[in-house]
């Protein structure tokens, strides 16, 4: 009865996470925009109240502004690498359980080494979560094949371990889900910034190549088109580089988790079935 009630809301999640990125996306480069031409635009933070001329000193917001183009871009990256963050670390946390994961997997040994499945069971309601998830679909399976007769225990064994395999290739995706989008980030976002450079680069070059004294203001807005791009670029791929990294890694220490609770599964089924 608890897997029927729990199915709805589970598609139900799965589905909005499955669009959340053609939502997210959109959204996050139409704020840049936004936030570009209207924060950073705005005339007070100008020289006589006029965009196209210096920023006030001391002003981030307009310099920023002249950053030119690109500066949407790249601010839209950084909107979709801290939404994508919040979102991965959600989703995953939640799939960790409630508890301990590692406090969790010792209680599950311990029940098991009771021979106390239903113990074991009520631990994983407790728990919650895609470990939880994966250990309660091998412990159902253990405590159906101690009733089955006409098999070998290897074979028994063997279904044991082909259910932890498919409940594990249905929870994995959903953690996994989204985590290219930030290492694209990773990489796009450094990318686009060197572009900016460029431009910048460019704009100032030809600032001093001006017959006579050089423009000062196009001199000045090129090179802060180039300063600005380069580091919003490498700020934005630090962080999705980094917390890629760190979701991997949580994601690298609950597939270890399942494996070490699957393996108790079926050595302690090895030990207990003749």
């Amino acid at each position: 009865m608890t897997a029927t009630k729990n199915t709805p809301a589970k598609k139900q999640g799965k589905g909005f996470s499955s669009i959340f990125p053609f939502i997210a996306i959109p959204i996050c480069f139409i704020a840049s925009t936004l936030i570009y031409k209207y924060v950073f635009g705005d005339p007070s933070h100008f020289v006589d109240n006029d965009p196209s001329k210096d920023p006030l000193p001391g002003d981030y917001f307009g310099t920023v502004y002249k950053g030119g183009w690109v500066v949407p871009i790249l601010l839209g990256m950084a909107f979709m690498a801290i939404v994508f963050v919040i979102e991965r670390f959600i989703t995953i946390s939640k799939a960790a359980g409630k508890g301990n994961i590692d406090a969790f997997v010792r209680s599950i040994k311990q029940a098991l080494d009771r021979g106390d499945i239903q113990a074991a069971i009520r631990a994983c309601d407790e728990q919650k979560g895609s470990v939880a998830n994966v250990v309660r679909a091998g412990l159902i399976k253990y405590e159906e094949m101690t009733k089955v007769t006409g098999m070998e225990k290897d074979e028994k064994i063997v279904a044991i371990q082909k259910e932890i395999e498919e409940a594990t290739t249905l929870e994995l995706p959903m953690l996994e889900r989204n985590l290219n989008i930030l290492a694209t980030l990773a990489s796009v976002a450094t990318l686009i910034g060197l572009f900016g450079t460029v431009l910048g680069m460019i704009r100032a070059f030809a600032a001093l190549s001006t017959a006579g004294a050089p423009d000062s203001t196009q001199l000045a807005m090129g090179i802060s088109e180039a300063l600005i791009n380069t580091a919003l670029g490498i700020g934005t791929s630090a962080i999705a580089i980094i917390m890629y990294n760190f979701f991997t890694a949580r994601i690298d220490s609950m597939t270890y988790r399942i494996d070490e609770a699957g393996y108790s599964l079926t050595q302690t089924f090895a030990a207990t079935q003749h």
